[in-house]
């Protein structure tokens, strides 16, 4: 009933998950000016992907399975672009205490 994916597929995911961990930690150490946030982002999506593909059994799964994977990585782009939005479009920061005033103190 259960088909187990062999061992050295295994391994071999885990061999490169543990290489990219240590690309990753190696990158933090090495200043290479701009390239380190493209770099780094390079290397958590191959983590992800590795993931999606070997433990989620991606590429076995039926249709549905790899369209509702698909939108999930559609909405949580969607979230991340909103949360970008909000954060470059503000000019300043709040200041101020927000627990002074009428109603922080019962007034109408």
């Amino acid at each position: 009933m259960r088909d187990y994916l062999p061992p050295l597929s295994l391994v071999l995911t885990w061999a490169g998950l543990l290489a990219l961990l240590a690309a990753t930690l190696v990158l933090a150490y090495v200043p290479v000016g701009s390239l380190n946030l493209a770099a780094g982002l390079g290397f958590s999506a191959l983590k992800a992907l590795l993931v999606a593909v070997v433990f989620m059994k991606l590429m076995a799964s039926g249709h549905l399975v790899r369209v509702t994977a698909a939108a999930g990585l559609f909405w949580l782009a969607l979230l991340f672009a909103l949360g970008a939005t909000d954060y470059l479009t503000r000019t300043t920061a709040p200041t101020g205490s927000y627990t002074r005033g009428p109603v922080a103190e019962g007034g109408s």
